[in-house]
């Protein structure tokens, strides 16, 4: 594996570290609004923090001389050389374990576990050390670092490349979960990780990889951990992030034809949650429908429920209901569309809850 620079790393200064407040370096061509798969986004989006910061560390199996196996670190290595850009060797929990070795020595990792089944294990130096440790040094020790995991399925591939653990890292308490639904999100927030002293999880919704959206570069993003309103709607509220974002909408634009108004909000961040902006939402519909691929059992979707449950108790017009996987490992590849949360099961939902 290849070393990084001995000794502690230029200050955030020095370095001219990027601020969250939108007036960061485009490196992705002229500034302004432009077309960009999702991948491409957060390439664009790793590039501009390397160049900004010098701290800031790309690692991974694959990540840089074949440019990670779905391209997103593509061309990364060549233009900022093997000593910031980190082809690793297949062990997980080793190179989770060196970028917490690198955040104490002052770097900010971008570690790339490349499948969610892959993540496992890590997920001892993930949850003993990298999620306690700032708590266990009475917050004198920081970790920023960010573990990229493209997650979920929809991609036809085989055993332990289709998971969904996001449940597995919201839990645990020291940790941000985050996930982007479309291509500006991707942008953006992918460097308001990179600049949080906490360490973030960033699950990257692969099957909308390909999936072209507008990013301006020159835009002020919205802060990390807060929901957007994707679309407006007053029957019924539509929760989801990730990979299920774009079923919500075409699950609103279908009932829209039957004459019900659905409002979609992206929740973008699984830990923490923004409760507020959902609560706000259900006080308008009166309804909620939570969907994510995990399994219903135990998941994101639950905690959602019971939050608004308590929070909204007398605007609610209809038990807040849940769409998601089913309580069983991850089917093959041939029977994923079986167990995928899909635009029927949605609507199905939203039926039963404004029957109420």
């Amino acid at each position: 594996m290849a070393t990084t620079t001995a000794g502690p790393a230029p200050s955030r200064s020095e370095a001219g570290h990027a601020s969250s407040t939108g007036n960061t370096a485009n490196t992705a061509g002229a500034p302004g609004p432009k077309k960009l798969p999702l991948a491409k986004a957060i390439n664009a989006s790793l590039r501009t923090a390397m160049e900004n910061d010098s701290k800031v560390l790309v690692m991974g199996e694959d990540v840089g001389k074949l440019g990670g196996v779905f391209r997103v670190t593509d061309g990364l290595q060549k233009d900022f050389g093997e000593g910031r850009v980190i082809d690793t060797p297949l062990a997980e929990s080793g190179i989770v374990g060196t970028a917490i070795g690198l955040a104490l020595r002052g770097y900010r990792p971008v570690v790339e576990i490349q499948f969610d089944g892959f993540v496992f294990p890590a997920y001892d130096q993930i949850v003993t050390q990298l999620a306690k440790m700032h708590a266990r040094a009475l917050g004198k020790i920081k970790l920023p670092v960010v573990i990229r995991i493209p997650y979920a399925g929809g991609i036809g591939a085989v055993e332990h490349h289709s998971e969904s653990p996001e449940a597995l890292f919201a839990h645990v308490a020291g940790l941000k979960c985050v996930s982007p639904s479309n291509s500006s999100d991707a942008y953006w927030m992918m460097q308001q990780a990179i600049e949080s002293d906490d360490p973030v999880i960033f699950f990257e919704p692969k099957r909308r990889y390909w999936e072209k959206g507008e990013v301006d570069t020159a835009a002020i993003p919205a802060p990390l951990h807060t929901a957007s309103l994707a679309r407006q709607g007053t029957a019924l509220t539509l929760a989801a992030y990730g990979p299920m974002v774009k079923v919500c909408l075409e699950a609103a634009a279908a009932a829209e034809e039957e004459g019900n108004s659905l409002e979609v909000v992206d929740l973008r961040s699984m830990s923490p949650i923004d409760f507020d902006t959902l609560q706000r939402s259900v006080e308008k519909t009166g309804r909620l429908v939570v969907v994510h691929e995990a399994p219903v059992f135990l998941g994101t979707g639950a905690e959602i429920a019971a939050r608004i449950t308590e929070r909204c108790f007398y605007h609610l017009e209809a038990p807040v209901l849940r769409v998601g996987g089913f309580h069983a490992p991850y089917p093959p590849a041939r029977l994923e569309d079986e167990y995928l949360p899909n635009l029927d099961r949605v609507l199905d939902a939203v039926d039963r809850a404004l029957a109420y």
